[in-house]
């Protein structure tokens, strides 16, 4: 699907408020796409959904804490009732709080893992039906080095990203008949994001780029089908390289 056939499609899009979110909302923004921004910071939110109209797109601004099933639930509904079928749903929105096992509560835990994995479920579910009668869609799950490694301090960060990547190939093979594509990807590259600000060693900080660079792997994703690739875990740099020189 070219840029001008995405214009006027629909995206729904959570952790959209800033970073790596709201680069990817402002591409839409700049194909004339219909998002739906999801983040829990509102004044931020709608700062983003401001730029997204600017760029020419039509925004929804849908406040909410994902870590909250019956919040996360309202919002989908009403992204898909005021915009309509979603060609994509990119679930960006994550929590990374640094603790050892000693250090976290069993709310805790569960705040980080309902953000990154309940909420996967429950927009992925509602989306499901929708882009199965509109024949076809793409869901992407943002992941990380965490979804397929281990690393301290990541008590509940890890299991939520290992938990997408399985919900990911169960759904892609689900997901094939009706056209809908489902992958997860990683950045592939340092980014400069709030969240990369806390988490990130000194190392890492020197060679971030800004996350606006990967958002042509976004773009590529919003186009796809089932056919095209699905049940992958993909590289965002990577791919945006190719995409950005085959044009």
């Amino acid at each position: 699907m070219s840029a001008k056939e995405l214009r006027g499609q629909v995206a729904v899009l959570t952790g959209a408020a800033q970073g790596l979110g709201r680069a990817i909302a402002r591409a839409y923004g700049e194909r004339g796409m219909k998002v739906a921004l999801i983040d829990i910071m509102a004044d931020r939110l709608e700062e983003a959904a401001d730029e997204v109209r600017s760029l020419g797109g039509e925004a929804l601004a849908l406040p909410a804490d994902l870590s909250d099933a019956k919040a996360t639930q309202r919002v989908i509904e009403e992204a898909l009732a005021r915009l309509g079928a979603p060609r994509i749903l990119i679930h960006n929105a994550a929590l990374l709080k640094q603790r050892s096992m000693l250090e976290i509560s069993l709310p805790q835990w569960r705040r980080e893992l309902d953000i990154i994995l309940q909420a996967a479920f429950i927009l992925s579910k509602g989306v499901w039906q929708a882009m199965i009668d509109a024949g076809g869609g793409s869901i992407a799950y943002l992941s990380s080095g965490s979804g397929i490694k281990g690393f301290a301090a990541e008590v509940a960060y890890c299991p939520g990203k290992h938990g997408q990547e399985g919900l990911m190939k169960v759904l892609a093979i689900e997901g094939q008949p009706y056209n809908i594509a489902v992958n997860t990807i990683t950045p592939g590259i340092a980014i400069h994001t709030p969240m990369s600000e806390a988490n990130y060693t000194e190392e890492h900080k020197r060679d971030w780029v800004d996350p606006a660079l990967l958002t042509p792997a976004f773009v590529y994703l919003a186009g796809i089908g089932a056919a095209d690739v699905s049940g992958e875990r993909l590289n965002a740099w990577e791919l945006a390289q190719r995409v950005g020189a085959e044009g």
